[in-house]
């Protein structure tokens, strides 16, 4: 079976690691740098960037999640993880922790607040009918270097992207029952 873990500093953790089981995965919480080995996967889910990238740096594990993922190690970012994965983040703060990993340019809370979160249909590249996308203070891709699969858009920008062993989305899958992601993402990993 394969060993995917879930960024457990801030986000639905839980939920990730429900649907990774759900799809055969043994799916475990990433808490410090020793969780990390064994790893064929890693997801860093939703929540607050800054503060998520802080703590990733706090507890050393920017660097080794950096150089794992830079050495093949498939990284699914959702919704706070797409932008952790930007090579470029529009309106964060200058220093803001991120790995920096993904050629794409990201705006943060690009749909507005928590007032204005909303749930819409995208159809992602390769499946047969959408997935519920749940927005919650969402980022979007605003630019995508060449190297970057488009997977999905709204009127508003791209919500869904990949670049090799990289997979981002805006919203949040782990708040559906949607499983499909979450499997995609499995596959990526073996």
């Amino acid at each position: 079976m394969v060993k995917i873990g879930v960024l457990s500093i801030q986000g639905a953790v839980s939920e990730h690691i429900d649907l990774l089981k759900r799809c055969g995965a043994v799916a475990v919480p990433v808490k410090k740098l020793s969780d990390l080995e064994g790893l064929k996967g890693l997801i860093l889910p939703g929540g607050e960037s800054t503060t998520i990238g802080g703590l990733m740096e706090k507890y050393g594990l920017t660097e080794a999640v950096r150089a794992r993922a830079r050495a093949g190690m498939p990284v699914f970012g959702t919704c706070a993880g797409m932008v952790l994965l930007a090579r470029e983040i529009l309106d964060g703060a200058r220093e803001q922790p991120r790995l920096a990993l993904m050629d794409v340019k990201v705006r943060r809370n690009a749909f507005g607040r928590q007032r204005e979160s909303f749930e819409a249909p995208v159809q992602i590249k390769g499946f047969d009918t959408p997935v519920e996308g749940v927005f919650i203070r969402a980022p979007l891709i605003e630019e995508a270097g060449p190297a970057v699969e488009v997977l999905a858009s709204l009127d508003e920008g791209i919500v869904a992207a990949r670049q090799g062993s990289l997979l981002a989305v805006s919203f949040h899958p782990e708040l559906t029952d949607d499983l499909r992601l979450h499997c995609y993402f499995l596959e990526m990993c073996k």
